[in-house]
């Protein structure tokens, strides 16, 4: 019997990237090479963790960033396979930062400069529509890197019953997102809103750019199919290096954002 050609790759173990996300492109290479077809069989997890020598909690990761971008399916009792094209998700409007950057070829990484379980301000406790007093609710501020250079500074507040055994050192070695697709939280819309704001001098600091620079600030609110909004986040990004495209049709509006790559 052949081989599965994921089988036939490796993990970098010396690298900075999560192993989950080094597996995440495997599959997505093999998939974009032609060398996985649509309705072929991935290994299974037993197969994963035997051959790159990684736990079943990296594979489940691994599996369920790919599910959710719609490139893989998994059926009860017989395994996951490579998803139809007509059913990969677009992912304009729902996405994680990691496979977002991911998927125009640049490397993303994040510095974790606050992490802290907080007790909700009014605004807080309308946004994310909790109930009761006593909900508590993580914040968390994250300077975004692209290939190195900082991009974006996004504080982050999500309550703390969807995933109770977050950690600051959990969070700075994985994605969130990959954490609350183990747990079968998944987005399925978000709400931007987008303002052109001035820098002050911390933030220009943080970002590596002239006090008074312009930037884009955005206000996202995130939500399962079933409507409960999990993620409210503030992103201030770097207006010279954000673009934004916007396209119109009969059918609606769409965007996608681009990061323009400096000239060497």
């Amino acid at each position: 019997m052949e081989k599965n050609p994921i089988l036939m790759s490796a993990l970098s173990l010396d690298s900075d990237i999560p192993l989950y996300t080094q597996l995440v492109s495997i599959v997505k290479r093999n998939i974009s090479a032609g060398t996985l077809a649509t309705g072929d069989l991935l290994p299974s997890e037993a197969e994963l963790c035997k051959t790159f020598d990684i736990s079943r909690s990296t594979v489940r990761q691994a599996i369920g960033a790919l599910e959710a971008e719609g490139l893989v399916v998994r059926k009860q009792g017989r395994g996951t396979f490579v998803a139809e094209p007509k059913v990969r998700r677009r992912t304009e409007n729902v996405y994680s930062f990691t496979s977002e950057i991911s998927s125009m070829g640049l490397q993303p990484s994040s510095t974790l400069i606050e992490f802290a379980v907080i007790t909700p301000t009014p605004d807080i406790i309308k946004v994310l529509e909790l109930s009761g007093e006593e909900s508590k609710v993580y914040r968390f501020t994250r300077i975004r890197h692209v290939n190195g250079e900082p991009l974006i500074l996004e504080t982050s507040f999500y309550p703390q019953y969807i995933y109770p055994k977050l950690t600051r050192e959990l969070l700075q070695t994985h994605s969130f997102y990959s954490l609350l697709y183990e747990v079968g939280i998944v987005p399925a819309n978000a709400i931007d809103s987008y303002e052109a704001v001035p820098m002050n001098r911390k933030e220009s600091e943080l970002l590596n750019c002239k006090p008074g620079s312009c930037g884009f600030f955005v206000q996202r609110r995130t939500f399962t199919e079933n409507g409960m909004c999990y993620e409210f986040t503030q992103s201030l990004m770097r207006a010279d290096r954000m673009k934004l495209d916007v396209y119109l049709h009969k059918d609606g509006v769409s965007f996608t954002r681009s990061v323009d790559k400096k000239e060497e």
